[in-house]
């Protein structure tokens, strides 16, 4: 995001403000990172780039990612997969 320093974040794309929000909650190096809809205003080779981040960060600094998405995507790179309906788990494996 480099040249976007002095930027306002509603001058910012919908994929610029979802990069940050995620540099923002990594920095700190949390142990548990809870992301809603992370890749959401992503296009695929983002999303990739993304979600290949949080597994580097995960198998080099033991971070976890409770991500929660609509997008079928993502549950490729998911080492478990637990489905809601209506409040209720309905599904719950390790990939």
């Amino acid at each position: 995001m480099e040249g976007m320093e002095d930027r306002r974040p509603a001058q910012l794309s919908g994929g610029q403000q979802q990069r940050v929000a995620v540099a923002r909650a990594i920095v700190s190096q949390p142990k548990l990172v809870l992301a809603d809809e992370p890749t959401a205003n992503l296009d695929s080779k983002s999303m990739e780039k993304l979600m290949s981040h949080f597994r580097d960060l995960n198998r080099v600094h033991k971070v976890t990612f409770l991500i929660a998405t609509h997008d079928q995507r993502v549950l490729a790179w998911a080492d478990r997969r637990i489905d809601m309906e209506d409040g209720r788990v309905i599904r719950d494996e390790l990939q």
